[in-house]
């Protein structure tokens, strides 16, 4: 049970700020399938193929792809608060573009700078949610962003069902005016301060963090600085020594993995073309209503998530969100094997595994790999792994999107929905064997365990210095 004090109040304002620009992703996601209707029946002339509707889909994940290799640098020098601020202007620029485009190169270039956005942000909020929390209300506080992305997600659906695209565009370039406003009396996260040779002390006042929360790994062989002296700078994450040492390449390897098997679950297929998928399973439900109640499934569920992940644990939740959604996915592709929509009671089917699939998604995968990407990482390098392992999550978003409609006509539907079937179970035992439990462990003590039991016995906890 968590407790309510001014510590856990300070750091839950600072994740509800760098949680809306994961809502404003969750609004790039769901924009295609709510847009696309729109965008056809008013503008026929400005998209005339499935291949452009694809594009309209998949091009946000390579903006990102190419924002998220930016990204790393960027809060490392900059900070993760001011990475974060920076995207929001420019984001609602990609939004604007969007919605004043009077040609189909236009539309593309607007997903795509809202999708460089996405990829601005993506690593710092997560990062910056995870350094500012005490470790055992971060599995939490850092569930709270991808929440967020629901919840953006579901409000694409919902206006998107009433709004003219132009105008859904208009909508969501709001949120990044109150990114940017929502920022500026939160301070920057301690541990990038102590890093980079700051003064935390102000920003440990403000958050109220416990001693343990800020602990640092410190090698016995390096040799002490005297307070005066800048602290040495790190060597170099791209040498043979530091990216094949064990407390880099074990969490590299665990967070690629989950990064890349959340997204050859199918999730963004489905979130992309929900309406299409459903439309062309012959549902019997109104395909955006359908629509909105995945959206609102996955809502519910990310939130029982956030409740159960300090609880639980991450391994339990990742390992029941592996087998519900290899289960889902087969059920998914089974419906269009048989096309069950000619009986009434089975047509149904695909509306129910998709809502399987966004309960068992929303409650280990949806969430889980971006809180994860906060822990697992060291704190010298923190900011580039975060950042590559976003790129290679947003890599394969795109490849997943942009495949799909290829999958479909080379493999069948039914064939494209049993092959993230197997992806899933992949990950189940990828899960079972491969990721530890961080579950009220600090960063520090992650690190320590990536480093191995017999190297770890030489490692000292340092402590940034707090005031009482």
């Amino acid at each position: 049970m968590v407790i309510i004090t001014a510590a856990f109040l300070k750091q839950l304002w600072l994740t509800f700020g760098a949680s809306l620009a994961f809502l404003i992703i969750g609004l790039v996601r769901g924009y295609s399938a709510s847009a696309l209707p729109s965008l056809e029946a008013f503008d026929p002339t400005l998209i005339q193929n499935s291949e452009q509707k694809s594009w309209i889909g998949s091009i946000p994940p390579l903006g990102a792809f190419a924002g998220s290799m930016l990204s790393g640098p960027l809060m490392q020098r900059a900070g993760r608060k001011r990475t974060l601020q920076m995207a929001a202007p420019l984001w609602a620029a990609g939004w604007l573009l969007l919605g004043f485009a009077p040609s189909f190169p236009l539309i593309l270039l607007g997903r795509f700078v809202s999708g460089l956005c996405v990829g601005f942000s993506l690593a710092p909020a997560q990062v910056y949610v995870s350094e500012c929390c005490d470790p055992e209300i971060r599995g939490q506080l850092g569930s709270l962003p991808t929440l967020s992305m629901s919840l953006g997600i579901v409000l694409s659906y919902i206006t998107g069902k009433w709004l003219y695209w132009r105008h859904l565009a208009f909508f969501s370039a709001t949120f990044c005016g109150a990114l940017f406003v929502l920022l500026l009396p939160l301070p920057e996260s301690p541990v990038w301060l102590e890093g980079k040779g700051l003064d935390a002390t102000a920003s440990l006042k403000w958050l109220q963090l416990s001693s343990r929360a800020v602990a640092v790994v410190k090698d016995d062989e390096v040799p002490e600085k005297s307070d005066a002296a800048a602290p040495a700078a790190p060597p170099s994450l791209f040498t043979r020594e530091v990216f094949c040492s064990s407390s880099v390449i074990k969490p590299l390897i665990v967070g690629f993995a989950l990064l890349f098997f959340q997204q050859f679950s199918g999730i963004d297929a489905v979130i992309f073309f929900t309406v299409e998928i459903f439309e062309s399973a012959g549902s019997t439900l109104d395909p955006m209503v359908a629509t909105i109640i995945v959206g609102v499934v996955q809502l519910v569920c990310n939130g029982v998530s956030t409740m159960l992940v300090d609880r639980a644990g991450r391994r339990p939740l990742l390992l029941l969100s592996g087998a519900v959604m290899c289960v889902s996915m087969f059920a998914m592709g089974t419906a269009y094997y048989l096309e069950l929509q000619h009986s009434a009671w089975l047509g149904y089917l695909p509306v129910a595994s998709l809502v399987v699939f966004m309960v068992g998604f929303s409650l280990g995968f949806g969430g889980l790999p971006f809180l994860l990407l906060g822990e697992l990482f060291p704190q010298h390098y923190r900011s580039q792994l975060s950042a590559m392992a976003s790129a290679v999550n947003l890599l394969s978003m795109f490849t997943v999107i942009k495949s799909f409609h290829a999958l479909e006509t080379v493999l069948t539907s039914a064939g494209t929905f049993w092959m993230y079937a197997c992806f899933c179970a992949i990950a189940f035992f990828f899960v079972l064997f491969m990721v530890p439990e961080t579950k009220g462990k600090s960063l520090a003590e992650i690190e320590q365990h990536f480093r191995g039991e017999k190297k770890s016995n030489k490692m000292k906890l340092q402590k940034i210095s707090t005031i009482s």
